[in-house]
């Protein structure tokens, strides 16, 4: 081996072995900082680690390889197809590192804007915008970096450049093949911006009631109250009227009918709603606390109560905790007033009500 060689050797080598060093010092100070008693630090490093220790352990190796290989003494053919691989192998590198950061920017925007406080209606918006987006700015990565793999063949350049460059006839015909895929990209990119659904939002869907647990390009995941999952197209959202119980405010008023005897007096009925309202804890939000007759039936009167909570999953509880409390009270203290059936028993000789004969069945 001439002394030229073997002086290129051994600064390829030297470089080889400083990235490897680098590497296992990184990914010893990813660990160290997962333990640390910093919050945001913990959580990133929780989150990418995963995706960390394999990038950066290929980086290492296609490092090694770029910088042991002896380019130079290969034959022309040789040296160029070397150069195109690993040109193409860190064309990927990059565009998997710059996912890994889009990453790590989605993580840290929910470490801001938590979504388990009580106002999280600005926090939901904000997530939602931004994992679209991130969702977006990872298909168009990927892209640039299936083009800049091209780019690195003789053969393919003109195509990448064709991708590159041609964009408006590729999104044209790309658009006449696949109208369903790309039009529900647009739909997310259109509810990432207008908002008629953001994560955890409390929806009614095709009947059913759940929250929307995750928003991707063509589908949207409703998580039923049953932990059962409707998967429904994004272009749903747009398409077809649908019920959102926390677009502005989780706030909400739930209704509780009752069917009783028109004798009953509701002045104890009001006084009771209102003290299962109060010894309700957080589930009543202190706002709405009422009761009127809402129907007047041929046998019975509705009686229809309404209370507020500061969510749905509390006023669910509520309506059931102030049903059963003003059941349990009627049947107490005004048991004589639950719903009856009259019936009025008629002498069939005389054609007249028996004397005495009016009765009352429960």
């Amino acid at each position: 081996m001439e002394p030229l060689n073997i002086v290129g050797w051994l600064l390829r080598a030297g470089v080889a072995v400083a990235v490897l060093i680098g590497c296992v010092a990184a990914m010893r100070w990813l660990k160290a900082r997962q333990g640390s008693g910093d919050r945001l630090w913990t959580v990133l490093a929780t989150a990418l680690t995963p995706r960390l220790i394999p990038f950066v352990l290929t980086v290492a190796a296609v490092a090694i390889l770029s910088a042991l290989i002896p380019v130079e003494s290969l034959e022309k053919g040789a040296a160029v197809l070397v150069l195109s691989l690993l040109g193409g192998a860190w064309v990927l590198l990059a565009a998997w590192g710059l996912t890994i950061v889009s990453s790590g920017l989605s993580v840290l925007v929910d470490w801001k804007y938590d979504v388990t406080v009580a106002d999280n209606l600005g926090a939901r918006q904000v997530q939602t915008k931004v994992k679209v987006l991130q969702r977006i700015l990872v298909v168009l990565i990927w892209l640039g970096a299936l083009a800049g793999v091209l780019m690195q063949f003789e053969r393919f350049r003109l195509l990448g450049g064709t991708l590159l460059a041609s964009a408006g006839v590729l999104s044209i015909v790309l658009g006449l093949s696949a109208q369903k895929t790309f039009g529900s990209i647009i739909a997310g990119i259109q509810i990432a911006l207008s908002h008629p659904i953001n994560l955890d939002d409390v929806v009614i869907v095709e009947g059913e009631w759940g929250r929307i647990e995750e928003i991707t390009f063509t589908y949207v995941v409703v998580r039923i109250w049953d932990l059962r999952r409707l998967v429904v197209p994004i272009t749903y959202f747009l398409d077809t009227p649908f019920q959102n119980w926390t677009r502005k405010s989780a706030e909400i008023i739930g209704p509780v009918s009752l069917h009783v005897d028109y004798a009953t007096p509701l002045a104890p009925l009001r006084a009771e709603l209102r003290r299962l309202c109060e010894a309700a804890g957080d589930l009543w939000n202190g706002k709405t606390c009422g009761l009127q007759v809402t129907e007047a039936g041929p046998e019975t009167m509705t009686v229809r109560a309404l209370v507020s909570a500061s969510d749905a999953s509390k006023a669910w509880d509520l309506r059931c905790l102030v049903r059963e409390g003003l059941i349990d009270f009627m049947r107490a203290n005004h048991p004589e007033h639950l719903p009856k059936r009259r019936v009025l028993l008629e002498d069939a000789g005389a054609g007249r009500p028996k004397a005495g004969t009016g009765s009352e069945q429960a």
